[in-house]
């Protein structure tokens, strides 16, 4: 197993394989983990759905970075194997776009195709929205929309923990599920929660949680149609085929973004509510032979 190798321009360190490099850099004050599949070529962004790590993503990014690019993918704050920083006045999300962009202008990796599924997705157009000039093209998987996602999300995302806290504090909410995964994933971030005032806590969630309900819910929770009428990059769309990424969502969004691609699979919609991305493992094959097409056409 190599060696950690310094990472100087960005502050961090890094462990170098021979299919990617895993690193942690220091991103507006955050330990942000992060991992670079493939050595050379234009960069592609992909960030996961929900809270969840990078590495659900990593055979996806293996497949695109063997046809010559360069996948960027990263746990966000308070996800995966990253820091916990229970703060900022922005809605979580826009807290999570603007962190992208200054990891990829640390890596010096712009401008970008940016991507990602479900929480993911929304995060990419709130980079373009916020910082346009990165942007190369938009790559969007498994849109959330909908009476259900906006019944469902709000609760899977806030509601819990704030209720958690209320309850018992922070050893309640580090005992909750997620939060179980994410200090097992990285035990430091343990001693930062339970220090933390539950007040605190609880203000901030419900301050995220205020934000995250007051966008639309349909057809792309969180952002407005104005918002998907204004992406003036190339873009392809994935619906996705559950009850929380109905496919209408998918193809609503890509009428509305002008000039995008729809390039659905063969998927029906289930009726359940969340299909975890493994479960699409069988068409990583066709993501990635679409994505790397669509990246072609469009100046990679």
């Amino acid at each position: 197993m190599p060696g950690l190798i310094h990472a100087a321009n960005h502050g961090g360190h890094a462990e170098k394989t021979k299919e990617s490099v895993v690193a942690i850099a220091e991103v507006r004050g955050v330990k942000i983990k992060y991992e670079v599949v493939g050595e050379s070529g234009p960069w592609l962004t992909l960030t996961t759905g929900g809270r969840r790590g990078h590495e659900e993503f990593l055979p996806l990014a293996r497949k695109v970075a063997d046809q010559g690019f360069r996948v960027l993918l990263h746990d966000r704050r308070n996800t995966g194997a990253s820091q916990i920083v229970i703060a900022g006045e922005d809605g979580e999300e826009e807290i999570w776009a603007d962190d992208l962009a200054e990891l990829l202008g640390q890596l010096k990796a712009t401008p970008a195709f940016i991507g990602g599924s479900s929480s993911g997705a929304r995060m990419s157009m709130l980079v373009y929205k916020r910082h346009p000039k990165i942007v190369r093209g938009l790559i969007l998987m498994r849109i959330t929309g909908g009476a259900f996602a906006a019944g469902r999300l709000p609760e899977m995302y806030y509601a819990q923990f704030i209720r958690a806290a209320r309850e018992g504090g922070m050893a309640a909410v580090c005992d909750t599920e997620q939060y179980r995964d994410r200090l097992a994933a990285n035990p430091s971030n343990r001693d930062y929660l339970m220090a933390m005032d539950p007040k605190e806590y609880i203000r901030v969630m419900a301050h995220w949680l205020d934000i995250f309900l007051s966008g639309p819910t349909e057809p792309v929770m969180g952002v407005t149609e104005a918002d998907l009428r204004a992406i003036e990059v190339p873009s392809i769309i994935v619906p996705g085929n559950d009850k929380t990424h109905a496919a209408v969502n998918g193809r609503a969004a890509a009428r509305l973004v002008l000039g995008s691609e729809l390039f659905e699979l063969p998927l029906e919609d289930e009726d359940i509510p969340l299909i975890p991305f493994s479960g699409w493992s069988a068409h990583e094959p066709a993501l990635a032979r679409a994505f790397v097409e669509f990246m072609r056409r469009n100046g990679a």
